[in-house]
């Protein structure tokens, strides 16, 4: 008897051509196509309340409240520590001890966190409307600084952040205004956290000069005696730059200094760089000045003066 090889060949072109179609859809996905969690799960703390929910068993499902040790009581289980977990890892771990105390051979068990006992998130320093303020899942450290009504003309550019967590490592980011980089800088906050927005350094010129006041120091960088004068929009006519004085706070109370004005915007001299609470003071022409008149008129002139802000 003889067979006809005809459809055993035609069987085996249609495999052999059917192998790239079936070893394309075999291959798994790559690690790029798959969305990476943003947010991070809230880990479960004492006081906090947890809603325990155990397939087909009503019984055994129900709210729980973490005591001030981190324990529930798992009903006809026992106790169980959760403090640290996230609500998937309570889940699995009320799962095991089910299986452990043989209650249920095959649990399933589902944790949702109903309420936390630390809700809110300190905004504290240089903010408009310092507080606490309820947060309930993530935002962003914007929404919070928003919330707390904005930083303050005096407000720096650094914020630190504590999280409730990894209260031994905070972190210093700083506040950017530019639209493009505020993404870099809104990092996320969890209830318990806290924040703190810095003080900015302030300066005063005050004297003869064109709009004298006190203006917030950019923290990026150090402001010398040329950008103060700049930011006071220059000296007045009458101005006499060589008799021009820098006081400064130290230990023991307040320093005057000469400062050679005129030859520092020549170039001649080396600028000065400036530091929080520094007073640059530029006397009128043809005014005979005494040491310890100089100095008081100068302080006098700073109480009161509107900080100009730069941020």
């Amino acid at each position: 008897m003889k067979f006809s090889s005809t459809p055993v060949l035609i069987g085996l072109v249609l495999f052999v051509v059917s192998i790239p179609a079936w070893s394309q859809t075999a291959t798994p996905p790559s690690a790029a196509s798959v969305p990476s969690a943003v947010a991070h799960p809230l880990p479960i703390s004492a006081g906090d309340l947890i809603n325990v929910t155990v397939f087909d068993t009503p019984e055994l499902s129900g709210p729980l409240r973490v005591n001030e040790k981190g324990f529930i009581s798992v009903p006809i289980a026992g106790s169980l520590s959760v403090e640290g977990m996230t609500a998937d890892q309570a889940g699995f771990a009320i799962e095991q001890l089910f299986r452990q105390k043989d209650i249920l051979k095959t649990p399933a068990v589902s944790v949702f966190i109903a309420e936390y006992a630390t809700q809110g998130v300190n905004v504290m320093g240089e903010v408009k409307s310092p507080g606490i303020y309820p947060l309930l899942g993530g935002h962003g450290l914007w929404d919070l600084v928003s919330a707390a009504g904005g930083v303050t003309p005096l407000a720096g550019r650094a914020v630190t952040i504590t999280h409730k967590g990894d209260p031994t490592h905070p972190i210093v980011v700083q506040l950017e205004t530019d639209p493009g980089s505020v993404a870099h800088s809104d990092i996320d906050i969890r209830p318990g956290d806290t924040v703190v927005v810095s003080r900015s350094g302030v300066v005063y010129v005050v004297g003869d000069v064109n709009h004298p006041g006190g203006f917030t120091l950019d923290s990026k960088m150090q402001a010398g005696v040329i950008e103060a004068l700049a930011m006071a929009q220059g000296p007045a006519r009458a101005a006499d730059l060589d008799k021009a004085k820098l006081i400064r706070k130290n230990a023991t109370g307040r320093e005057e200094y000469s400062v050679e004005l005129s030859k520092i915007l020549k170039n001649q001299a080396p600028d000065i760089p400036l530091e929080d609470g520094d007073i640059l003071y530029i006397p009128v022409s043809g005014v005979k000045m005494f040491r310890g008149r100089s100095m008081d008129a100068a302080l006098s002139l700073t109480n009161g003066l509107a900080i100009a802000g730069r941020l």
